[in-house]
C-alpha cells in the first residue's frame, strides 16, 4: 500500500491513525490506494501500533425488560461502531455503591477507554456519584448533577405536552398513570403534566402509580376508575396498553369514553387497539451524543453543550374530544 501510495508505511500508519499532520492529498492518496487494494484495517493491529484499545464500557443499571433503556443501550453502540469503537456491557446485581464499583472495575480491567453510565434511578445516581472514576465517564441520568442535560430526552416537556394535548381536545377532568417513584424520568414526567394542568389552572382529578409493566396499568387503573377523569396521561405505553385492557374490562370505548396518551413509542403502539397517541423518544441522537461527549473527554476535548431532546408528540386514534360519558 506504502508503495502504491508512494508514501512512507509511516505515513500510512499516521493516516490509518487519523493523525492531523498529514497533508490532505497525501492523506487522499492512501484512502486511494486503500481502496484500490480493498484493504480494511485490522482492529487488533490498531490496538496493537496505538497500545489502544478502541473499547467503551456501558454500565447499565437497569435490566433488558425495559424499553427506553434498551434502546438507549442499542443507540450507544451503533453510535460507538460508527466511530470504530466497540462497546462491553456491565450491569451490576447491586446498585448500591459497592456494585457499581465492582462494575466500574470489570470495565477497567478489560481495558475500556471510558464508561457510558445509564441509571435511571435517582439513588442510583447518587451511588455512581461517589464510586471511583479512573477513566472518563458521561452521565445519562438527567436528575443526576454529574449529567449532561443534552443526553437525555425533555421528560418534563414530554409530560407537559400530553397534558396540552387533551386539554386543547376539550379534557377537563385527566388523569394521571405515574412511573416508579425512585426514577427520574417518572418524576420529570409527572412533574411536567402537573405543571401543563397547572398552567391552565387545573390539577389531575386522580393518580395511580406504576411499575412501567402493563399489568401494573391495569392495576392502577382499577385504583382510580371511579374518579370521573375522560382523559389519562401515562408514563410509559406499556403501563397505557394495561389501562387499554382495564378501561375496556370495564365496559369504556377507546376513544369514545375514554382518550389515552402513552410515553416512548414502542413499535407496537401503532398497532394497539386502537392506535396509541404516544410521545416519541430520539434514541439515536442520544446515544450519538453521549458516544461524542465520551470520545471528547477521552480525547481531551472540549465537550459540547446540548439542550435535552425534546420528544415528538404522534396523534393517533387513541386520542379524540371527550363525550358526555365518564371512567
Amino acid at each position: 500500500m506504502a508503495r502504491l501510495a508512494e508514501v512512507s508505511h509511516q505515513t500510512v500508519s499516521r493516516v490509518l491513525n487519523d493523525h492531523q499532520s498529514i497533508r490532505p492529498a497525501t492523506r487522499q492518496r492512501v484512502l486511494d490506494a486503500m481502496a484500490e487494494l480493498n484493504f480494511t484495517p485490522s482492529r487488533v493491529a490498531r490496538m496493537l501500533a496505538t497500545s489502544r484499545t478502541y473499547t467503551v464500557g456501558v454500565l447499565a443499571t437497569v435490566s433488558g425488560t425495559y424499553y427506553g433503556p434498551t434502546s438507549a443501550i442499542s443507540a450507544i453502540e451503533d453510535a460507538a461502531r460508527d466511530a470504530g469503537y466497540s462497546t462491553l456491557l456491565a450491569s451490576p446485581r447491586n446498585v448500591d455503591a459497592t456494585g457499581l464499583s465492582d462494575a466500574i472495575e470489570y470495565l477497567i480491567r478489560e481495558g475500556v477507554e471510558g464508561i457510558v453510565v445509564l441509571a435511571p434511578q435517582t439513588l442510583t445516581a447518587k451511588a455512581m456519584a461517589q464510586a471511583r472514576h479512573p477513566v472518563p465517564v458521561v452521565m445519562m441520568q438527567p436528575d443526576s448533577q454529574d449529567a449532561d442535560p443534552g443526553l437525555s430526552v425533555d421528560n418534563e416537556a414530554g409530560g407537559a405536552l400530553a397534558a396540552q394535548h387533551l386539554w386543547e381536545l376539550g379534557h377537563r377532568r385527566l388523569a394521571l398513570v405515574a412511573g416508579p417513584a425512585d426514577w427520574a424520568e417518572a418524576g420529570a414526567r409527572r412533574r411536567g403534566f402537573e405543571k401543563g394542568l397547572a398552567a391552565v389552572g387545573a390539577r389531575p382529578v386522580a393518580v395511580a402509580g406504576g411499575d412501567w409493566s402493563a399489568e401494573s396499568g391495569y392495576a392502577a387503573f382499577a385504583r382510580i376508575a371511579g374518579s370521573g377523569f375522560t382523559g389519562v396521561f401515562c408514563a410509559n405505553d406499556q403501563m397505557a396498553l394495561g389501562v387499554m385492557h382495564a378501561a375496556s374490562d370495564c365496559g369504556l370505548r377507546l376513544p369514545g369514553d375514554l382518550s389515552l396518551v402513552g410515553f416512548d413509542d414502542v413499535p407496537e403502539a401503532a398497532h394497539y387497539r386502537p392506535p396509541l397517541t404516544t410521545l416519541r423518544q430520539e434514541f439515536d441522537i442520544i446515544g450519538r451524543r453521549a458516544i461524542g461527549a465520551l470520545l471528547a473527554r477521552v480525547q481531551g476535548d472540549p465537550v459540547a453543550r446540548d439542550e435535552p431532546v425534546r420528544p415528538q408528540m404522534i396523534v393517533r386514534a387513541s386520542t379524540t374530544p371527550p363525550r358526555a360519558s365518564a371512567p
